[in-house]
């Protein structure tokens, strides 16, 4: 029983260091944050009028933020363009990170209106592509405009409730070769966060199951109102 007992436990630990494998969100691959080295893209586009009223009730709003928050009419913007493995992500495979030349950070605030945000996704996930800055951001660039927003979440003047599933259908309309199993949208308790889209390196759409499984299970998701101004 004795032998039986310690076998036991070796199991039950290799489960949890298994487990914890599984679990972990970040590099899960054999090529460990090696920059260059990853398998697809995932465009993530956050709807703004969430992450501001989030912001707001958190009282977590930054001066970096006050662009985007500040009565700006933005609907989807671009959170990030984030380099993924099959399993698991790349993060921070540069460290320190190559600093940004503010130039280039200024020159994407009309896709991620938030300066802060701009530094924080090159150091996490652009040094992970493999490209330069200058590189980087022009392929961010590229994937967003390979995305056409629907025309229903553009100018959106009042609180709206959508089931997830829908959202996704009209982004699959208006993108030929977008599908159910390349796209995931992403919520809170209540309110759409925001809407993944995977792309091969060469930023055609693409299936990722992994992503896809994270996606909102709610019945309906609230969006609020695009700001006026």
């Amino acid at each position: 029983m004795r032998w039986v007992s310690r076998a036991g436990a070796a199991s039950v630990l290799s489960w949890l260091i298994l487990f914890a494998g599984w679990t972990h969100g970040a590099a899960q691959d054999r090529r460990q944050n090696a920059p260059g080295a990853f398998d697809f893209y995932v465009l993530s586009l956050s709807w703004s009028p969430s992450f501001c009223a989030a912001a707001a009730e958190r009282g977590t709003a930054s001066r970096s933020q006050q662009t985007q928050c500040g009565g700006r009419p933005y609907s989807f913007v671009v959170h990030g363009l984030w380099p993924q493995y099959e399993h698991g992500f790349p993060d921070y495979c540069q460290r320190p990170a190559p600093r940004l030349d503010r130039r280039i950070m200024s020159s994407m605030l009309d896709l991620m209106p938030a300066p802060g945000l701009i530094y924080s996704e090159w150091d996490k996930h652009g040094t992970c592509s493999g490209l330069g800055a200058q590189a980087y951001f022009e392929e961010v660039r590229k994937a967003r405009a390979a995305v056409k927003v629907p025309a229903e979440f553009v100018d959106l003047a009042a609180p709206k409730s959508i089931a997830p599933d829908d959202i996704e259908s009209a982004f699959i309309k208006d993108n030929p070769g977008l599908s159910h199993s390349a796209i995931a949208v992403i919520c809170d308790r209540t309110r759409l966060s925001e809407v993944r889209i995977c792309m091969n390196k060469d930023l055609q759409f693409r299936a990722c199951e992994e992503i896809d499984r994270r996606a909102c299970r709610r019945d309906q998701v609230v969006l609020p109102p695009v700001r006026g101004g």
